[in-house]
């Protein structure tokens, strides 16, 4: 029997490796609802062990159910039909049949409306193995934030309505931000939200790229405020699926052919607004959007690894010259530096998750406990704290993993030569499903440009020093001072960096600022994971021998204080060409 999680060795040590029992007490607040719901752990060992068994019969429907039908719905996508309804293809349709069934529609949402109430790293841990088994999938079951959303900032009577049905599998939702001339810069939405005599309200205008824009739950981030012109005259509501929502087209993609990309137009539909008026985008999208970049993260995680688990069958069989491919050296190097980058871009995007669930529960700790000034000091210190971090690590794991995805898919097709870029096998399509990780829900550039302020503002070098502060066995002396001394050169990096004037600089280095604090923070993760596995050991000295060389380029790069790629733009770039 097929099984993602069981077969994934090294999920399942980041499973035990990782203090997932002090998140979960987080989750169930110190196991209260035990006395309340049947099904809830008593005790930290008990929830452990409950995500254990989650995540082992979601590996099982993600091996035996879900991978099957994913070359077949490639193929055949979806149907828009003459009355604008959509149909999911058949593979799509039965696996959140089936994952509804199985009760995985609401993991992270509250067991009062039917959720799991499971934390963000094991949602994450489970989107990646969605995703290996089939990505354009993981653009439904991964659209669970918006439930999470709804449970954050709407009313209760919102919650009770939607809610139950979103955790059953009942209904799936979207999150409706893009315009045809709003895509990055959300502030420039135009879709219009206003009321009525009667206060209710109603949203008019287009908007375009939606995933799942057919789901029956949609939040659109609309202006209700028309005299302010930027992000602080935008709301959030909440539109059924209806007959004022009318799906106008379907994208025609080159991958993720299983998520239907919509075009919707909203004919004054009826709407129901979250929250308070103005904080649509500043607080409400950027809560969700900070949820869907490590969701993007862990889709190309299990994009990763699937067209990684290709090219190392293909390069085992394969034999050329009288034995195995394997055996050549420049194949072993594209294997093994493919095996690294995924188990780079899962140390990092599983870390953030684990500071986000910290936030989290410092926050809920506030809101919903009574601590004592002291503890109450302390909680409010590390939300603090996990907020800046995770306004870094988020990004960062974004644009790392799709990055990696994009990387793997493409060596993966290169170990197999022409058989990979034919159908006969699937790594043509993991390399164009991988492509637009890199794209929506914000570009690698935007991601860096995020990340780098939490970069050179010193978050990095935090973390990395967090991380280290630890007492080392013997073997691991070496590889922790090697992760001290790429932390000595981001420190160099970012102390030029501040130093010349405006944001420009910063921006022209922040891909070179990023790549040495990720691979800084990966090379400090690396090593914590080899106190447990002597493996990891291996895998730690293999990534700061590549990486540490590539930091003091990237550190001579960043200090030399080269700007010609901005003051000699029209002579490096050339002129603007004429297109036939």
């Amino acid at each position: 029997m097929t099984n993602f999680y069981t077969d994934n060795e090294d999920i399942q040590f980041l499973f035990t490796h990782m203090d997932i029992a002090k998140i979960a007490t987080i989750m169930e607040e110190d196991f209260r609802y035990a006395k309340e719901f049947d099904h809830a752990p008593e005790n930290a060992a008990d929830a452990v062990d409950n995500y254990g068994r989650i995540l082992k019969s979601l590996g099982e429907l993600a091996g035996e159910v879900i991978a099957p039908t994913a070359e077949r719905t490639d193929e055949v996508g979806n149907v828009l039909n003459p009355d604008g309804s959509v149909t999911y293809a058949p593979g799509i349709a039965e696996a959140l049949r089936r994952l509804g069934q199985a009760d995985l529609m609401g993991f992270t949402l509250p067991y009062r409306f039917g959720g799991l109430n499971c934390p963000n790293l094991v949602y994450t841990m489970s989107n990646e193995m969605i995703s290996r088994a089939d990505a354009s999938l993981m653009n439904i079951y991964g659209l669970q934030g918006i439930a999470e959303t709804i449970n954050a900032f709407a009313s209760e009577e919102i919650k009770q309505e939607y809610l139950p049905p979103m955790a059953s599998g009942k209904w799936t939702g979207a999150m409706v931000l893009t315009e045809p001339d709003a895509g990055s810069d959300l502030q420039a939405v135009k879709v219009r939200a206003y009321q009525d005599a009667e206060g209710k309200w109603f949203v008019r205008g287009v908007k375009r790229f939606i995933t799942n824009g057919c789901g029956e739950v949609l939040l659109v981030l609309a202006r209700t405020e028309p005299e302010i012109s930027d992000g602080r005259g935008l709301s959030l509501l909440l539109v059924e699926r209806g007959p004022k929502v009318k799906i106008r087209r379907l994208e025609h993609k080159l991958g993720i052919k299983g998520s239907p990309t919509c075009e919707i137009f909203y004919d004054d539909a009826p709407a129901k607004l979250i929250g308070e008026r103005q904080r649509g985008l500043i607080t409400y999208v950027m809560s969700l959007m900070n949820g869907a970049r490590i969701g993007i993260a862990a889709q190309s995680l299990g994009i990763g690894e699937a067209a990684y688990r290709v090219a190392r069958d293909y390069a085992h069989s394969r034999k050329q010259f009288g034995t195995a491919i394997e055996n050549f050296p420049a194949v072993r190097e594209l294997l093994v530096n493919m095996s690294l980058d995924i188990q780079a871009a899962r140390s990092l995007t599983y870390y953030a998750s684990y500071c986000v669930d910290l936030e989290y529960g410092a926050l809920r700790k506030l809101e919903f406990g009574n601590p004592p000034a002291e503890e109450k000091k302390a909680l409010k210190a590390e939300s603090r704290k996990y907020k800046r971090y995770n306004g870094m690590l988020t990004p960062m794991s974004k644009y790392y993993a799709s990055e990696m995805s994009m990387r793997v898919s493409n060596d993966s097709m290169a170990v197999l030569g022409g058989s990979g870029y034919m159908k006969d096998y699937p790594v043509e399509r993991h390399l164009r499903d991988a492509r637009i990780t890199t794209i929506y829900e914000g570009t690698s550039q935007l991601q860096v440009v995020a990340a780098v302020r939490g970069v050179v503002s010193g978050g990095a070098a935090g973390v990395i020093e967090e991380l280290l502060t630890r007492e080392w066995p013997a073997e691991l002396a070496g590889l922790v001072d090697q992760v001290r001394q790429i932390k000595v050169l981001l420190e160099e990096a970012v102390a030029f960096t501040k130093a010349q004037s405006g944001t420009d600089y910063m921006d022209l280095y922040g891909r070179k600022l990023v790549d040495m604090a990720i691979a800084g923070v990966v090379g400090a993760l690396f090593c914590g994971q080899g106190v447990d596995c002597e493996k990891k050991q291996a895998v730690a000295r293999r990534w700061l021998a590549a990486k540490l060389p590539e930091c003091r380029m990237n550190k001579d790069l960043v200090c030399s204080g080269d700007q010609s790629v901005i003051s000699d733009f029209e002579t490096l770039a050339g002129p603007v060409p004429t297109l036939a």
